[in-house]
């Protein structure tokens, strides 16, 4: 038995706003599969559920692996998200953040092929 793919998944608060939110940190909006989630999937394959869950909202965190960090930096700028805390090294450049119940968010842009691209 394989596994063939994985999503990561966020609790949220407040769905609608949420998925707002979501849909300008990832440039373009989500689908919606049933009524407590937003979905959206990726080009190499996996993808990122946000549902509503407030009892478990700020608890939760998952990667982003990108191709242009700084263009995300920039977008994050807009939104008004504190990117302050990021890494640099030979092989992969992240940046920490937030999202508005408080999950954690890692950008990474991997350098080195053997990372997870």
């Amino acid at each position: 038995m394989a596994i063939e793919n994985a999503w990561a998944s966020v609790a949220v608060k407040d769905l609608d706003k949420s998925a707002a939110w979501y849909a300008k940190l990832l440039g373009a909006r989500g689908n919606r599969p049933m009524p407590e989630v937003e979905e959206w999937t990726f080009p190499r394959g996996g993808g990122l559920q946000v549902y509503l869950g407030a009892e478990r909202a700020g608890h939760c965190s998952f990667t982003l692996a990108v191709s242009d960090i700084d263009a995300h930096v920039r977008t994050l700028e807009e939104m008004g998200v504190d990117v302050g805390n990021r890494t640099n090294s030979e092989r992969v450049r992240t940046v920490m953040v937030k999202d508005p119940d408080g999950n954690s968010i890692a950008l990474a842009e991997a350098f080195d092929a053997s990372l997870a691209r």
